[in-house]
């Protein structure tokens, strides 16, 4: 991908640009879900993690789960989750937003003193559209927009997954290669500039020397 493509993926609506990646292992936990689903949530995580090269934990020290994942029916039902609403300010106020407005989705990211993340909540309504989607795509759809602060207009008009010859659903290469680029140990966590944009085609540019 070239700088031009890469920076839109980071520059949010009201023209910000900003990158940032976890500081921190991630410790996740999810939520609403059956065995079955939630092995293949864990699997999408692990796979993502897997490409980052940023490690899954089973504790955060200071947050103990520090990914949560919510699937539920009815944004009402996160006014009932203890301690939900002293962990993300104005929940009232939010989830009432998102019931009018009909949303299926949101995520909530909390960011260390650097500028890294430090923290994501992930809420997921189950209606039909989202429930019309198997749970292996669904899984690793929000694993990798857990797992890097893209912009919040990435992916409105193209999904970051893709399907093989043989069905199987994986990354976009050029969105699997962005994140492992952005999880580079010489890059900054955090970049605010959109001049990053030119680091991580440089670093695109040098995984495909070695491929």
């Amino acid at each position: 991908m070239t700088p031009e493509e890469i920076q839109p993926l980071f520059t949010r609506s009201d023209g910000s640009f900003l990158c940032a990646r976890w500081g921190r292992p991630v410790a996740p936990i999810v939520f609403g879900v059956e065995e079955k689903t939630l092995t293949v949530v864990k699997g999408a995580l692990e796979a993502v993690a897997a490409l980052s090269g940023h490690p899954l934990t089973e504790t955060d020290p200071e947050l103990g789960a520090n990914l949560m994942l919510f699937f539920f029916r009815d944004w009402s039902e996160l006014l009932d989750v203890p301690s939900l609403g002293q962990m993300i300010e104005g929940l009232e106020a939010l989830v009432a937003r998102l019931d009018a407005g009909g949303a299926n989705q949101y995520r909530v990211f909390r960011f260390d003193a650097d500028g890294a993340i430090r923290a994501c909540f992930t809420f997921l309504r189950m209606d039909d559209a989202l429930a019309a989607h198997p749970a292996e795509t669904l899984a690793l759809s929000q694993a990798v927009q857990a797992f890097l602060l893209w912009s919040d207009t990435a992916f409105a008009e193209r999904s970051p997954l893709a399907r093989t010859a043989e069905g199987a659903v994986i990354l976009r290469p050029e969105i699997a290669g962005v994140l492992r680029a952005a999880y580079d140990p010489v890059l900054p966590a955090v970049a605010r500039d959109p001049v990053h944009a030119l680091r991580l085609a440089a670093r695109l540019s040098d995984q495909e020397k070695r491929m």
